[in-house]
């Protein structure tokens, strides 16, 4: 059986198919207006040799084959500390829904791929190459329209999902970021964001999911606390109409480190 490397839904690809003009995929930073949208996708495993699978599938076949088509920056993070068998997390920007609608059939049109992901791609259903994937599709938000890359060193990542009470908390809660300038916070104190985007398909919704990045798990308390004591974000969550009680519901972390191989 073969297996697809990429997950899609129909919703997403009749009406991307109907509603944008064609774009050319080569060039990776988007305009100033134009917002990215992101893959999120993460790889539930029972084993060592279905994460070996995975991870071989995604060093060797899908981020090469990404770039030869000019999505680059590919991140892939494991857990900091996983519980049990580690989680696989994928992040894979796009320029448009076009070029996401549009990967799977260009994917299959490569060789290369076929024959360097043929171990993942063919696994059997008596032997999957994984438990299941749960992928989200996310907008990114105008004040940061596309990734931003950390520092090569050492670090860890912290994966950041906020739930709301209802779409019009959600909108509140991104133009408290965009607008009220939580961003620049954030970029002011160190913490360097990679990504904030609005899930638009996906589980728990309505949230927005962010990722920033540390040295290590004392320089994020650290970071955090500086956060929480900055006399501008003291004037923002100030104002009542942006207090957490009204916009945020419930929030999740998940604390992850790059793969070797990660582009991010």
């Amino acid at each position: 059986m073969k297996r697809r490397g990429f997950l899609k839904t129909t919703i997403i690809s009749s009406a991307a198919a109907a509603i944008l003009p064609r774009t050319g995929f080569a060039q990776l930073k988007p305009s100033n207006k134009t917002q990215m949208h992101y893959e999120l996708r993460t790889y539930t495993l029972k084993d060592a040799d279905q994460q070996s699978l995975v991870e071989n599938y995604l060093e060797r076949a899908a981020i090469p084959a990404l770039n030869r088509l000019g999505i680059e920056n590919v991140g892939v993070f494991t857990e900091l500390k996983p519980s049990g068998q580690s989680i696989v997390v994928v992040l894979i920007p796009y320029q448009s829904l076009r070029e996401f609608e549009t990967i799977d059939n260009r994917l299959e049109q490569d060789k290369l791929y076929i024959t360097e992901g043929a171990s993942y791609l063919n696994a059997p259903a008596t032997k999957p190459a994984y438990e299941r994937i749960q992928s989200s599709l996310l907008k990114a938000f105008k004040n940061m329209p596309g990734i931003e890359l950390p520092p090569k060193d050492k670090r860890i990542f912290e994966l950041r999902r906020y739930e709301h009470a209802s779409e019009a908390a959600g909108t509140k809660k991104r133009e408290m970021f965009n607008d009220a300038g939580e961003i620049e916070i954030f970029k002011r104190l160190g913490f360097k964001p990679v990504f904030f985007g609005e899930t638009i398909i996906g589980e728990a919704r309505p949230n927005l999911i962010y990722m920033v990045t540390f040295d290590d798990m004392t320089a994020r308390d650290q970071h955090w606390k500086s956060f929480g004591a900055d006399p501008e974000w003291k004037k923002i969550s100030a104002i009542p109409e942006y207090a957490d009680s009204k916009l945020v519901s419930k929030i999740t972390s998940t604390f992850l480190q790059p793969a070797e191989y990660s582009q991010i």
